[in-house]
């Protein structure tokens, strides 16, 4: 079974595409646990807590990884490592000696790479609204640098859907 990570700057639907595609898939939806984990601190996020929440995320992708081989079903990431990378580098300038070792180890199928044509939605946990083209574009070097398939997904709502779901459909053809 077949495992993709929605990826892409804030604010760009990955949450709702995510669980979606995996309704629409009959698969496993894996949310975003650093939205989770920010929104739970009461006090300023640190170095040590994106590493946390870089850990989760490679925990519980081996997890959701096991269950889709035992249940035959595909599973939908609502993040990757490649967004925690940037976030380390655009925060705080350096990246932890594992993670580039943990990014080329995690085996995904296939990244669907959500560009920001979406408009902008505030909330307590996004704080990047005047940057997205420049993650966009970021995370876009950093697939290609580490030579991962992606496909990218641009349009509204019905549009950003069907353009995930051709995206799917063709790569599982191939």
């Amino acid at each position: 079974m077949f495992k993709i990570v929605i990826t892409g700057p804030e604010s760009v639907g990955k949450s709702l595409l995510a669980g979606k595609l995996a309704e629409i898939y009959d698969g496993f939806e894996v949310p975003e646990y650093a939205r989770y984990y920010i929104e739970q601190l009461d006090r300023e996020y640190t170095f040590d807590d994106v590493e946390h929440i870089a850990r989760t995320q490679i925990s519980e992708y081996r997890q959701y990884e096991q269950l889709s081989k035992e249940k035959k079903k595909p599973v939908f990431f609502d993040t990757s490592l490649i967004i925690t990378k940037v976030w380390f580098q655009i925060v705080y300038n350096r990246i932890p000696d594992w993670l580039e070792k943990a990014i080329r180890e995690l085996k995904v199928d296939l990244f669907l790479l959500c560009y920001p044509d979406i408009p902008w939605r505030a909330d307590a946990v996004r704080e990047n609204g005047n940057i997205r083209e420049e993650l966009y574009e970021l995370y876009k070097k950093e697939l290609e640098n580490y030579g991962f398939k992606y496909i990218e997904v641009r349009g509204i709502g019905e549009e950003r859907l069907c353009a995930a779901k051709k995206a799917i459909d063709n790569f599982s053809i191939h």
